[in-house]
């Protein structure tokens, strides 16, 4: 039998893993599910003190998370306000994981789901990697003005590096909004100072916020949540059992 020198035999022996070290994924998850209990129990004391009346077993703290808007018309969503499962994204548009969703998961759920009016798709900004990605937040404000969201937001995803985060200057997005088929460059622009679409950028951001959200991608389908850009039979998984508890309902 060879004699191992003593680097060998360092490189050879096992490495014990700190059993109190989770992985920053699993960290992520367990902080929203926090999020998601301490927003119910919140909204449920709201509640509560709105109609002067103390939390019972039939308190709204009993009832399932349901952060979907439903409103028709609304550009900055895909599919039926009437679907059965709503897949409420939130996400940032120099980040490069939702840029991976953007352009390999989202067309599949979209054809597998939202075109047969089982899944309607949501968007969320929560700009977390500076003043370029609020910048582009409003962008794709501006562009839903003018019923280019999706467009603007496959046009920006599509230059989106597989690491590291897009620079995307003013210049850059108003060249976006006119691949993206804007008509009224002019207004686009304009609109990229607004105070309204900058109060809905925001107000999104604080909603990410009270769920405990600190991260891109983050998705809610329907009360199941998903941090990351996983892999595109997760999101079924998650549909399914979401089409299925509808359905048994």
């Amino acid at each position: 039998m060879p004699t191992l020198t003593k680097p060998e035999r360092a490189a050879a022996k096992p490495r014990r893993i700190a059993p109190f070290v989770l992985p920053a994924l699993g960290i992520a998850v367990l902080l929203l599910f926090v999020g998601l209990l301490s927003y119910q129990g919140g909204a449920a004391q709201r509640d509560a003190a709105g109609q002067g009346q103390a939390q019972d077993s039939e308190s709204p703290a009993g009832e399932k998370l349901d952060m979907s808007r439903r409103v028709a018309g609304d550009p900055t969503a895909i599919g039926s306000p009437d679907a059965p499962v709503v897949l409420v994204e939130y996400a940032d548009y120099r980040c490069p994981f939702c840029g991976l969703f953007s352009r390999d998961t989202l067309p599949q759920l979209v054809a597998e789901y939202v075109e047969r009016g089982d899944l309607r798709v949501e968007w969320r900004d929560l700009p977390v990697f500076g003043a370029e990605s609020s910048a582009a937040a409003v962008a794709g404000r501006a562009a839903a003005e003018q019923g280019r969201f999706w467009e603007f937001n496959k046009a920006v995803y599509a230059i989106a590096p597989e690491r590291g985060h897009a620079a995307l200057p003013r210049g850059v997005l108003i060249k976006l909004a006119g691949d993206a088929g804007v008509p009224d460059l002019e207004k686009f622009e304009a609109d990229l100072d607004s105070a309204e679409l900058k109060a809905a950028v925001a107000k999104d951001a604080q909603e990410a916020a009270s769920l405990g959200i600190t991260g891109t991608p983050t998705f809610l389908v329907n009360d199941t949540p998903i941090v990351g850009a996983q892999p595109l039979a997760t999101f079924e998984k998650a549909v399914d059992a979401a089409l299925k508890s509808a359905k048994g309902n």
